[in-house]
């Protein structure tokens, strides 16, 4: 641990420059990234005074490929990103967890209490609740902290800024009481469990793998509770492309049935054939009873579940690509992906509002603004929210110009790659 008034002042005098450019990658970004530490630092002074504190980060996360797919035991294609929940972090006085977000009211979470409650369902107190809860069941040392934790993993933009903060949960309690050493997997599944039973969100386990892991990983969730974690080449640079990802600002609201839909839909077409999961439904098998179920089912569930299988397909591609260093075939797999998503998933806009399709018109610009620059996709769960773009270095600024225009100043951002998922940074 350092004293706050020591770290301030050697972020100022730059000692952690290469730490952060080695977290962070882009040096562009550096003079951020100090400042915003050393304001951090100093917001946690105001809250919880001067005093030894560790600083801790976890990323938000960027889906390549496998667009509704880990929720049914399938593949995914995920990277971290360098946009980040920052948390500066001490030792609590009264053994219990504080913690103030920025924009925020401090949540108190008392350590011997940690039965989920219905009425915190929702709440950030229910996720700092229930990763301390998982943990403490599954054995590991669970104290007291006080943290500060700010982020710019934005809100509602399919980046999973709820996992980010989940994962840095996990991540601090490792830090603090474990000597670092829960797996970066365990953290993850926490945070899904504080997640899905007390926060009372369904979700599979791709977000919070992707922030607490770090990297471009490829995830294997036959079995969920040992996925197979696989780092695949992520140097886009090498081919002159960069990420980008384009906020449309649509609300997330009310969204919350039309996202259980589709895994509820995917269950269907399993159930049809006697099995838990769609990754258990053998390809042939499905092909040759798309009459029954359409008559059984409807079309919608079918239409997902053949997303599903031919999704599956396209992630082992598209992680084949990389590694062959095929970067063409790797963008086409990428703009199959979000076709797929658009005609037979269909997460693109919500059914109960088809005025408000932002995604949708995100899309079509950038098809047409892009031409042979670039590709895109929906990201994330979709319905509103972010798309995604692969974009030639030399036409980013063009690209970023154009989509801001109609999305508003900021919409568009640049994203790297970051190696490392959830830390400890400093201290």
């Amino acid at each position: 641990m350092k004293n706050t008034k020591v770290l301030v002042e050697e972020l100022e005098q730059g000692k952690y420059d290469s730490v952060l450019l080695d977290l962070y990658v882009d040096a562009e970004k550096l003079d951020y990234q100090r400042k915003r530490y050393i304001e951090t630092i100093k917001k946690y002074e105001e809250t919880f005074g001067e005093g030894e504190v560790e600083i801790y980060s976890a990323p938000g996360r960027s889906e390549v490929g496998g667009n509704h797919t880990d929720h049914q035991h399938g593949m995914v294609l995920a990277t971290s990103i360098n946009l980040d929940a920052l948390a500066v972090v001490g030792a609590s006085k009264d053994e219990n967890i504080h913690v103030m977000s920025e924009g925020y009211d401090m949540v108190d979470v008392e350590i011997d209490d940690l039965e989920a409650r219905h009425e915190e369902e929702g709440t950030t107190a229910a996720l700092i609740r229930g990763v301390t809860a998982d943990l403490k069941g599954k054995g590991y040392e669970v104290k007291g902290f006080q943290a500060y934790v700010t982020s710019d993993v934005l809100i509602g933009a399919g980046l999973s800024s709820s996992a980010a903060f989940e994962v840095i949960v996990g991540t601090i309690l490792s830090g603090m009481f474990n000597d670092g050493k829960i797996d970066p997997v365990v953290i993850a599944q926490s945070g899904q469990f504080a997640e899905n039973v007390y926060f009372g969100k369904p979700c599979g386990l791709m977000d919070q793998m992707a922030c607490s892991v770090g990297g471009m990983i490829h995830i294997d969730f036959k079995n969920p509770e040992e996925p197979v974690v696989e780092k695949v080449p992520s140097d886009f640079e090498a081919y002159q492309y960069s990420l980008c990802i384009v906020d449309t600002k649509a609300s997330h609201a009310d969204l919350t049935d039309d996202y259980a839909q589709i895994p509820a839909d995917m269950k269907k077409v399993a159930k049809f054939f006697k099995k838990n999961f769609l990754r258990e439904v053998p390809e042939e098998e499905f092909y040759n009873q798309i009459s029954a179920m359409r008559g059984l089912l409807g079309d919608r569930p079918v239409l997902r579940a053949i997303h599903f299988i031919e999704e599956e397909t396209r992630v082992q591609k598209e992680v084949d690509s990389l590694k062959a260093g095929d970067f063409k075939e790797f963008l086409e797999l990428v703009k199959e992906s979000g076709n797929s998503s658009f005609k037979y998933l269909q997460n693109v806009y919500t059914t109960n509002d088809l005025n408000q399709q932002a995604v949708s018109v995100a899309l079509a610009g950038s098809e047409r603004i892009l031409g042979k620059h670039g590709v895109c996709r929906v990201h994330g769960g979709g319905f509103a929210g972010t798309i995604q773009a692969f974009v030639e270095n030399d036409f980013v600024e063009e690209y970023k110009r154009r989509m801001d225009k109609v999305f508003g100043h900021g919409s568009c951002q640049v994203l790297k790659v970051r190696q490392k998922g959830g830390v400890k940074v400093l201290g």
